[in-house]
């Protein structure tokens, strides 16, 4: 049977202010950890939109595109999940994608169709969205250390 005997409190323990500061250091920026599903969902998305709205077929190079940018911005949300303190730097290049997402069918397609257009820019819209969100969030944590 186990031992339950009543244990001290931990702020009689000599090391308590350490190990407060090494709790505030490893879980002080998790609160972007908020954004790392919509992103990767985001990215999910991408990847399979030509698929789910039939442009596959009169829209290759925008297919083939959007499957790239879709699974490099779900590696993108995985490594904001795994290490969020070293990429959460990459924010604004997740911007700078979602800029790209909003004028490729132009420049990458040929002669789109609305539902194209408005697939990409919403997609490129929510993606840039997020990069703010992860990148103000960032910073604000940043100003904090």
């Amino acid at each position: 049977m186990a031992d339950l005997h009543h244990r001290p409190d931990l702020s009689s323990h000599p090391d308590v202010s350490e190990m407060r500061d090494r709790y505030a250091r490893v879980l002080g920026g998790r609160d972007v950890a908020l954004m790392d599903a919509p992103v990767f969902l985001i990215g999910l998305y991408c990847a399979i939109s030509p698929l789910v709205l039939h442009y596959s077929a009169n829209q290759p190079q925008l297919a083939a595109h959007n499957l790239i940018m879709g699974i490099a911005i779900g590696v993108l949300a995985v490594g904001f999940a795994v290490t969020p303190t070293r990429m959460y730097g990459l924010s604004w290049a997740m911007c700078a994608m979602g800029a790209w997402m909003i004028i490729a069918p132009w420049v990458v397609g040929s002669s789109p169709d609305l539902g194209v257009i408005l697939n990409n820019v919403i997609i490129g819209g929510l993606i840039v969205l997020l990069g703010i969100l992860c990148a103000s969030l960032s910073m604000k944590g940043n100003r904090a250390t």
